[in-house]
C-alpha cells in the first residue's frame, strides 16, 4: 500500500499559481450568481439606502449591471404583488432582504423570508429565496402587515416579463423542502 498523499507526489496546488483559476471579475455560474446574491444581502450598506417604499405601485431600483446579468432591488408593501409571470429567456435568483414574501408557482406557495442566509437547510424554518430556470411562471406576493424588501439577478438581463396564467390550485398546496446551492 502506497502511504504517498497526493500533497506529498504532487506539491502544493497553492504554490503552483499557474495551475490556479483566476478569480472572476464577474459571476457566470448558478453558484457564483448565488454567491453574489448572498454578498450583496450581507451587505446592507450597499442597498438599505436606496429602498423607497410606493403604495400605489411596486417600487424597483437596477442596483447593478455586468456583462450579460443585472441585479435589482425591489420592495413590496403589504398587499402588493407581481402577478403571475415569467421572465422570458433570463434564469434568476430571488432572494428576500426584509420582510416575508410569499411565492405562488403551479407546484404550490412558499414562504420566503429575510435572514435565513447561512442557516444550514436542516435549520430553517422557511427559504431564504430562489433560483429558476427561463421561462420559470411564478407570482410573489407579500402577504403580511409590513413591507418587505428582495434582490433580483437575472442571466442575461432582463427584457421581459410575459403575463402567465397559474393553475388554480397552486395557492392550495404548500411546498416541503428547501433550496440548496
Amino acid at each position: 500500500m502506497n502511504s504517498d498523499s497526493d500533497l506529498q507526489i504532487a506539491g502544493d496546488i497553492l504554490e503552483v499559481p499557474h495551475l490556479l483559476q483566476t478569480p472572476r471579475e464577474h459571476p457566470a455560474t448558478v453558484a457564483e450568481f448565488v454567491g453574489l446574491a448572498r454578498s450583496l444581502a450581507a451587505d446592507r450598506s450597499s442597498w438599505e439606502h436606496l429602498v423607497r417604499y410606493d403604495a400605489t405601485t411596486r417600487w424597483y431600483h437596477r442596483l447593478r449591471t455586468g456583462p450579460g446579468y443585472e441585479v435589482w432591488l425591489l420592495s413590496w408593501v403589504p398587499g402588493q404583488g407581481s402577478g403571475p409571470h415569467s421572465h422570458g429567456p433570463s434564469s434568476g435568483v430571488m432572494t428576500v432582504l426584509d420582510g416575508t414574501l410569499t411565492e405562488r408557482t403551479e407546484r404550490g406557495t412558499r414562504t420566503l423570508t429575510a435572514g435565513a442566509m447561512g442557516v444550514p437547510p436542516l435549520e430553517r424554518s422557511r427559504e431564504w429565496g430562489r433560483v429558476f430556470p427561463p421561462g420559470y411562471v411564478h407570482e410573489v406576493v407579500n402577504d403580511t402587515l409590513e413591507s418587505a424588501v428582495s434582490l433580483h439577478v437575472y442571466h442575461p438581463g432582463l427584457t421581459e416579463m410575459p403575463v402567465r396564467p397559474l393553475a388554480p390550485h397552486c395557492e392550495a398546496r404548500p411546498v416541503s423542502g428547501t433550496l440548496t446551492v
